[in-house]
């Protein structure tokens, strides 16, 4: 008998009849004696419809009264969603109780609408497995020490369910999606792209923060410290598949790499639109500047990715980084406002018609010349370079966004990736 934590996305969620069919899924594995908590995202859409209204009754600036109560409303679609599969599950005969993040409790931090997790209670949800009941837990959310309801961030679903795995010292955490594993790259862009059997926690690490979709980047950075074995695996097979067969799909994120892991100098490209590039023209090039720049930006809890600072000349210097495209507005407006008038910079200009491509492989370690052939690639298909960041396992580079799916394709090819693995 393992303890599993199963997440289903919002797609396997969408409609009663989907629920029904997630329920006969889990209901298999509680048959089998597995002691199963599920963590459901909200129904398809309904946070967006959600957020949507809120939109449209927003204040001009976004204050933190504003987000406190952006996140009141975005944590009533996961109730929704529990709710409703505890009821189908009970319909299938097996003893099933659903709670919110704020009933476990699931401590967070106070930041609205990207909060961080501090700390689980596992005691009520290992009492109930115990008395043989599937524990159903509210993805996405959790409760600040004031007692607010807080949400993780998009895609904050796949994080409360291994930050849940991780507390309860689960067996695994399977991971739903639409998607059955982790791929090459997507198949929509490159319709030749792959699914891996494996992928090491370093490389799927790199692959969510830069812009792969099956993973929100804090569920594997959760994953990689408290070592809860992950699977990213199909929703979409019939409920009823051998339960071995189904334990075994999908793609598992390994921490230990094997021989055949270790051939590929490349395993993955990944890629984002999400991207706005900032430059701070003609600014002192003085000690304190970068920390006078992105200190106030950290400090609005903006993330930072790409940061670039060009050589002096006459005293003076440019630095330019890049934003969530959503942060983009706010980023200006903070540094127009706050850090403007006490820097003596001549400008600031920014672009929000980037995006950034990366190729990703624990493999680039022992190979000398990879980030060099992805640069003559890029060059081959007159695709110019914005900005460079590299680490021990990967290389991106930011480029125009109208060459995003031209430079996929073209180093998918390049780094064979295409091609099928040798046995």
């Amino acid at each position: 008998m393992a303890l599993i934590v199963q997440k289903f996305g919002g797609t396997s969620m969408g409609s009663t009849e989907r629920i029904t069919q997630v329920a006969k899924r889990v209901a298999k594995w509680a048959r089998a004696g597995h002691q199963m908590v599920v963590v459901p995202s909200a129904m398809s859409g309904e946070t967006n419809r959600l957020l949507g209204m809120a939109k449209e009754l927003a204040p001009k600036k976004q204050t933190n009264e504003y987000l406190r109560e952006l996140d009141m409303l975005a944590s009533t679609g996961e109730q929704v969603s529990v709710g409703l599969l505890a009821i189908a599950l009970q319909a299938e005969g097996v003893p099933a109780v659903s709670y919110a993040g704020w009933q476990v409790p699931v401590r967070t931090s106070d930041a609205y609408t990207k909060a961080r997790i501090d700390s689980i209670d596992d005691k009520k949800v290992r009492a109930d497995l115990q008395a043989g009941k599937v524990v159903i837990i509210t993805g996405f959310q959790g409760v600040d020490e004031g007692g607010n309801i807080t949400t993780l961030g998009r895609g904050g679903s796949d994080t409360s369910a291994v930050a849940i795995a991780a507390a309860l010292k689960a067996d695994e955490a399977m991971i739903f999606t639409d998607v059955d594993g982790v791929y090459t790259t997507d198949p929509r862009v490159v319709p030749e792209a792959r699914r891996l059997t494996s992928i090491s926690f370093e490389e799927m690490l790199e692959m969510a923060s830069l812009g792969s979709k099956v993973l929100q980047i804090r569920s594997v950075e959760f994953a990689g410290k408290y070592k809860v074995p992950m699977r990213v695996l199909s929703s979409f097979t019939p409920w009823d598949i051998d339960i071995t067969e189904e334990a075994q799909s999908g793609t598992l994120i390994t921490f230990e790499e094997d021989e055949q892991m270790e051939q590929a100098v490349v395993s993955g490209i990944a890629f984002s639109r999400d991207e706005a590039k900032i430059a701070v023209l003609g600014v002192p090039d003085k000690p304190g500047i970068a920390f006078q720049i992105l200190g106030t930006v950290a400090a609005a809890n903006i993330e930072v990715d790409v940061i670039i600072q060009n050589i002096s000349k006459d005293g003076l210097t440019d630095f330019s980084f890049t934003v969530n495209r959503n942060d983009y507005a706010r980023t200006l407006d903070l540094l127009k406002e706050k850090v403007m008038p006490g820097l003596g910079a001549a400008e600031i200009v920014g672009d929000t018609r980037i995006c950034k491509v990366s190729i990703v492989g624990i493999g680039m370690r022992s190979h000398v010349g990879v980030a060099s052939k992805m640069f003559r690639v890029l060059s081959e298909e007159g695709i110019n370079i914005q900005m460079i960041s590299t680490s021990e396992i990967k290389t991106s580079v930011v480029i125009d966004e109208k060459y995003m799916e031209l430079a996929v394709r073209a180093l998918h090819r390049a780094f064979d990736l295409d091609m099928p693995v040798s046995a």
